[in-house]
């Protein structure tokens, strides 16, 4: 069940034609709370193999088709690797039978174990084996999930979240008492007001902080994809699916996994995750095993949900699951306490990233920025910041540096009389750099200039010019 921990025993097949070695094997094996599966034939192991899901198999190298040679469990050892590659495999064989066992561990055993076998030896070469495929498959999980997110994006602190205006206290304080539960949580609010940290921020003071933040932007996801994507795939299971795929619901095992930008999920695909919110199981595309899912779920939109389920592009239900509790987050034009502070951060942020003097704000540009209206909030006033970096030439950055105007619209643009050339260019580069949110990669790519060529062209009024 979705947010739910529990603790899971070991599961091991046991591939073996002889039933007192079966029988042993279970008695010894369940004294060490393992739980067993054991089968006769090849062909059985395969077809549980291909349907349950097994941390390690026990197999004998020699079946009823022939008793010495060890065909049969070199054929069933690449068989397995096959299916699944990331399955450790333990080989049994007699004393006289070493060198099939060296030949099984080159098709990808990790261990032989000799008959007669030693009880500790058994139980050791397991136990090391089953640690090791967990370590391989976090190390593996780890390396995706660097894809992924930054260390900056996690505070773990409260102290860590600029939040001086009433609205944000509350907010916080909201946060915090629900990071104590495992409950969906809802975040709304208009783009660039900092969901994707709050998110983060609940996770890293809930009872899930030691394991995985999950960041997904479902908006960014193909629909062909998104199955993959989501719950990842064995190798095989299409054309360019050369090697086995972690999805994001394993990745963020007893962990919390963030949905950002919900309401862009296609409709076809909502079905797919329903399944997985009702349920807490999914399977990984081109494998019939079912995995449990025990995530946390924080999702985020700046979408009207409620308009989208009256015009059927999002699912009811979905949405349902999804808000246990329903969050907005303020912009950031109604968090004016805020304001000078997250200023002043980011200003020394890019000052350490790129090895400049940290310049100080006047009075006046400070009430300029309280005083703008902020479109795309957060994130237009941390790209403003970054650019008066470079485009300012004083330790003071004063209002004038800030070439912060409200955005006019084009047509009385065209039509004001007045404006001299350099007066046009001037209005036309800030026009398009609030529509694009603050963000001067963005405005420069549609305006055909580079990033620094668009900065010289806006430092150039700061002179009068």
């Amino acid at each position: 069940m979705l947010g739910v921990s529990f603790v899971k025993n070991k599961k091991i097949l046991i591939a073996d034609d002889d039933l007192n070695i079966i029988a042993s094997l279970k008695y010894i094996l369940s004294e060490e709370n393992f739980d067993i599966l054991a089968m006769t034939t090849p062909e059985a192991v395969i077809e549980n193999l291909k349907r349950e899901t097994f941390d390690l198999v026990l197999l004998d190298m020699n079946f009823q088709q022939d008793t010495t040679s060890g065909e049969e469990g070199l054929s069933l050892v690449k068989a397995i690797q096959q299916i699944d590659d990331a399955l450790p495999i333990i080989v049994m064989t007699g004393w006289a039978t070493v060198d099939i066992a060296v030949d099984a561990m080159r098709a990808g055993a990790k261990d032989f174990i000799q008959k007669p076998w030693n009880n500790e030896r058994i139980i050791s070469a397991i136990n090391t084996q089953i640690k090791l495929a967990n370590i391989n498959k976090k190390v593996q999980r780890l390396s995706q999930e660097n894809k992924l997110l930054s260390a900056q994006s996690l505070p773990k602190h409260q102290s860590d979240i600029i939040a001086q205006s009433p609205l944000m206290k509350q907010l916080l304080e909201s946060l915090n008492n629900l990071a104590k539960s495992d409950m969906s949580i809802l975040l709304t609010g208009d783009n660039g007001t900092g969901k994707s940290m709050l998110a983060a921020y609940v996770h890293k003071v809930s009872s899930r902080a030691k394991h995985s933040f999950v960041p997904v932007n479902m908006g960014a996801i193909p629909e062909s994809l998104f199955e993959s994507e989501m719950f990842g795939h064995v190798k095989g299971a299409f054309t360019d699916a050369k090697d086995n795929r972690i999805g994001r619901f394993e990745m963020a095992e007893q962990g919390t996994l963030f949905l950002d930008e919900l309401a862009n999920i296609p409709i076809a695909q909502q079905a797919k995750l329903l399944r997985v919110l009702e349920e807490g199981k999914f399977e990984a595309v081109g494998s019939s095993k079912s995995q449990f899912a025990d995530v946390r779920i924080i999702s985020a939109t700046n979408g009207d949900l409620g308009a989208a389920i009256n015009d059927k592009t999002f699912r009811q239900d979905l949405f349902y699951r999804l808000n246990t509790i329903e969050l907005r987050v303020p912009s950031l034009s109604e968090r004016l306490e805020d304001i000078q502070p997250l200023a002043e951060y980011f200003l020394q942020t890019f000052s350490i990233k790129y090895h400049m003097a940290c310049p100080q704000l006047s009075e006046q540009a400070i009430n300029k920025l309280c005083q703008y209206h902020w479109p795309g909030n957060i994130r237009e006033l941390s790209h403003l910041m970054e650019r008066v970096l470079f485009t300012s030439k004083d330790s003071v950055i004063n209002e004038k540096d800030l070439l912060l105007t409200e955005p006019q619209s084009q047509a009385a643009l065209l039509n004001s009389a007045k404006l001299t050339m350099d007066e046009i260019e001037k209005q036309a580069l800030l026009t398009r750099l609030a529509y694009y949110q603050g963000n001067a990669t963005e405005t420069a790519k549609s305006l055909g200039l580079s990033r620094s060529g668009f900065y010289r062209r806006l430092s150039k009024y700061e002179k009068g010019q």
